[in-house]
């Protein structure tokens, strides 16, 4: 078991993603915590903010009872708020939020309303202190995820493909589109640490294809590889089909099937990873409460598509599939940014 208890060390990684974020002397900022939070991310966030003279206070809110058929594991939509209007209103009146709750604010219904009033979000993902320190974001991703954000914000179509047989055709004209290094500066912007991703959520009836989970591709709802394929049918944005006679098809079913809903078929975002200081074979390092497995999201050159929660296409659940896959070949209306799983021209 890995020890969580604050180290020197990892107060002066806080410090230095902070700094990143513009957090400094005077800067206003409200922790964000749940009573299930991690002790020890709240610890180092307040040590953090305290070292460099920001004017902080901590909300630790009780976690929401369980309302969901299954469990719920790295959303992105933490319910932890409830839609308190007094804590609603107290984050639009800070600066930055540096949210430690257990499922991360990202996807939560209250967000929009928060953001609206320039309120930036910075999402210290549920993982252990060690994972965060190998994962810091540096400065020098910045100007290459800029890129990314430009080239999908540019382009009118993304294709997925891979010899696995993945071929999945994607309308991302005119969407919101986005992605982080971990840090940011812009009134109203949301970061998340481990950082490194660019990504764009399509609108309605824009995703079309087939998806291909090949051996080593990942289910970070699961927190596991996959080890057998499973095939997927994926008409105007939804799952319509799950073949696989095979375990890892058997729980991508029932999982599925036992949200009762049928958003929770939908599709949320598409992307790649670009971080690379996250790493594929990493999971394989460490036990399952160790982890939220978000580093995988942003391991450099995967294809990352995710079902669920899509708020531009007016779609809401807390149930959710973050799903990278290896070897693919991404293009944005027929040029490549990745091919078979590697990051192309200045991506790299």
């Amino acid at each position: 078991m890995m020890q969580e208890i604050p180290e020197g060390k990892w107060v002066s990684s806080f410090k230095r993603v902070f700094a990143l974020n513009g957090i400094g002397k005077g800067t206003q900022v409200a922790v964000v915590a749940e009573s299930q939070s991690r002790p020890v991310l709240r610890q180092l966030a307040g040590l953090a903010l305290h070292d460099l003279g920001a004017e902080y206070s901590t909300i630790v809110l009780p976690s929401a009872p369980q309302t969901a058929p299954v469990p719920v594991k790295s959303t992105g939509t933490s319910d932890a708020i409830q839609h308190k209007r007094h804590v609603i209103e107290a984050l639009k009146h800070v600066e930055v939020i540096v949210d430690v709750t257990v499922e991360g604010l990202i996807h939560a219904e209250e967000m929009a309303e928060i953001e609206k009033a320039g309120t930036r979000l910075l999402v210290i993902c549920n993982e252990h202190p060690e994972i965060l320190e190998r994962t810091e974001p540096r400065a020098e991703l910045g100007p290459k995820v800029a890129l990314g954000i430009q080239m999908l914000n540019d382009a009118s179509e993304m294709r997925v493909t891979s010899d696995a047989g993945t071929d999945l055709v994607i309308n991302i004209k005119d969407v919101p589109c986005g992605g982080t290094p971990g840090f940011s500066t812009r009134p109203g912007a949301v970061d998340h640490w481990p950082g490194g991703l660019c990504l764009c959520f399509p609108g309605e009836n824009a995703v079309n294809g087939t998806v291909v989970m090949d051996v080593g591709d990942m289910n970070l709802t699961f927190k596991d590889y996959m080890r057998d394929r499973v095939e997927m049918t994926v008409e105007n944005d939804y799952i319509t089909d799950i073949r696989g006679d095979n375990l890892d098809a058997e729980l991508f079913r029932e999982y599925l099937k036992a949200w009762d809903d049928p958003k929770a078929y939908g599709f949320s975002h598409v992307g790649w990873g670009m971080n690379p200081h996250a790493r594929w074979e990493s999971l394989a390092l460490y036990d399952k409460g160790d982890l939220q497995a978000t580093e995988f999201r942003a391991w450099a050159g995967n294809f990352l598509w995710s079902t669920g929660s899509n708020q531009y296409a007016g779609r809401f659940t807390l149930g959710h599939f973050d799903l990278p896959m290896r070897n693919c070949t991404i293009s944005l209306d027929g040029v490549p940014v990745v091919i078979k799983g590697k990051l192309q021209g200045n991506l790299a």
